[in-house]
């Protein structure tokens, strides 16, 4: 057995045990891109052998993909099949477990009218919301985990020999998913508990606001009452661990759906599903966008905005320190579950109701009422540099350094 097949085994087995920790009898949902056939077959043996039922391989191909937005007819692109989305609702309602290899193409929809794709993503969100309820409330184990295609890798390292790309890409994701290193899942018990420890700190502090200040950046985010913070472990309904993005390195929690104002500049060109949105600013009032523009793909944001109402208010905010092994790669990746892991970063959208005391137990209604964010899409864009700086304002209205010069100072 070759060294890299033995690094293909040990990842499989890795987001198995610990992504989506398969139990006995369970599930699993997998979802690839073809280019990674391979890596798939080993996370099916993988699943079987920890003890799953059943596991379900829906492979993916990006020609077929963008074939629907160059040759369908424009009326057909606000379908989604109800059958498709009753399927994933059953599954969920039964307990299992779904594993996605999340890597879409930077520059997949190049060319194509960004009204077909926001029209499709938006049907997609509506039909699949029963879904989504389970996923965004951790009530199922999910996982959205990262494998080589030509596509991607010819993005990234474009300044590698082409033919050496798609192997350059593995030995990144290896080593920022802890592979390769000593014992994988042993790595990453460590690694979550690290993490959990700065989650426990920011729980005991109880910030009342947070002010992040940066070149371009000045912006005020108030908390939701009973915020809590999370990091990348998480408990699904049945009280088993689970990883729901691998890599990961940030805490996280819930912003007040008003409470936003100020401005706010990315960090990192934003893959938004399939087209590049680059050097954003936002301006929020009283938690709203009010003013947006981008250097590059403002029509893909606009469409993003319009999706529905929540779309303009933020959902999540998230803290990474620069200083940090995915940022000091000091490489873009161009795919927001990696990019969003080595940069402070935020999310338009649906807030997650496990980050508000008994949220998962509320109905959108009640979730509004207590100032969380609803929508149907969740949108990460990055915000974090070496220059960004954060204070805390607790309670009583002291306030203290949170971030200095992109790092952690608490």
């Amino acid at each position: 057995m070759s060294q890299f097949t033995e690094m293909l085994e040990q990842y499989a087995e890795l987001v198995i045990k610990v992504g989506v920790n398969i139990q006995p009898g369970q599930v699993l949902m997998v979802t690839s891109p073809v280019e990674t056939l391979e890596f798939t077959r080993f996370i099916v043996q993988k699943a079987y052998a920890a003890g799953a039922k059943y596991v379900q391989v829906d492979l993916e191909d990006d020609v077929i993909t963008r074939s629907r937005f160059e040759y369908g007819a424009d009326d057909t692109f606000g379908y989604y099949p109800q059958w498709k989305a009753d399927m994933l609702e059953k599954f969920a309602e039964e307990g299992g477990a779904t594993l996605t290899i999340k890597v879409p193409d930077p520059d997949l929809y190049q060319g194509i009218d960004s009204g077909k794709v926001a029209q499709s993503t938006k049907a997609a969100a509506a039909a699949r919301a029963g879904y989504s309820k389970y996923t965004r409330s951790n009530k199922i184990s999910w996982c959205l985990i990262k494998a080589p295609t030509q596509a991607w890798a010819n993005k990234v390292f474009a300044d590698v020999p082409e033919e050496e790309r798609v192997a350059v890409m593995w030995d990144t994701i290896f080593k920022m998913n802890r592979v390769g290193s000593g014992d994988a899942v042993e790595n990453w018990r460590q690694h979550l508990e690290t993490l959990q420890q700065m989650q426990d700190k920011l729980n005991v502090k109880r910030y009342k606001s947070l002010r992040y200040q940066a070149p371009g950046t000045d912006l005020t985010i108030e908390l939701a009452e009973g915020h809590i913070w999370k990091s990348g472990g998480a408990e699904n309904g049945q009280g088993h661990q689970f990883v729901a993005n691998m890599p990961t390195e940030e805490v996280f929690t819930m912003p007040k759906r008003s409470g936003v104002n100020g401005y706010v500049t990315s960090t990192m060109p934003l893959n938004l599903n399939g087209q590049l949105v680059d050097k954003i600013t936002f301006t929020f009032e009283n938690g709203k966008v009010i003013k947006y523009t981008a250097e590059s793909g403002e029509q893909h944001l606009q469409n993003l905005l319009e999706t529905d109402e929540g779309a303009s208010y933020l959902g999540e905010v998230a803290l990474v320190p620069h200083d940090s092994p995915i940022s000091n790669l000091n490489r873009i990746f161009y795919n927001t579950g990696v990019d969003e892991n080595a940069s402070c970063h935020l999310a338009l959208g649906s807030a997650y109701p496990f980050n508000l005391e008994k949220g998962t137990e509320m109905t959108s209604e009640e979730l509004l009422a207590h100032g969380a964010n609803v929508s149907l899409t969740h949108v990460d864009f990055m915000i974090g540099s070496a220059d960004l700086n954060i204070d805390g304002e607790l309670f009583d209205g002291t306030v203290e350094a949170v971030f200095r010069q992109g790092n952690w100072v608490i």
